[in-house]
């Protein structure tokens, strides 16, 4: 599974769905599901009904779960969507953008 290669904080652009071509920020990662949460992307929104906690009730908007195969690392370079590789940098394990081959901030 590709969930080590990507991290919470990381740029991502979606490459398939409604959103497909947009770029946020992955805010939460859900390796055993194979899920990733991406800011502002694949927004769910819940109508609410009025409670006494929440008197005016109203649609409550939220990122949801998405796949995440259907994400890919923004290159640092460009901005584009790039694959990941791992590389050893001054003996430590880095991830490397295989399209630019500059390490991947995180």
């Amino acid at each position: 599974m590709a969930a080590a290669k990507i991290k919470k904080g990381d740029s991502v652009v979606v490459l398939s769905g409604k959103d497909k071509g947009r770029t946020g920020t992955v805010t939460k990662v859900m390796p055993k599901e194979g899920k990733v949460v991406v800011d502002g992307i694949n927004v769910a929104a819940r109508h609410r009904k009025p409670t006494q906690t929440n008197p005016q009730g109203g649609i409550d908007r939220s990122p949801a779960p998405m796949a995440i195969s259907k994400v890919a690392v923004a290159d640092p370079k460009d901005g584009k969507p790039t694959r990941v590789r791992f590389e050893e940098k001054d003996g430590k394990k880095v991830r490397v953008a295989v399209k630019s081959g500059e390490t991947i901030d995180g």
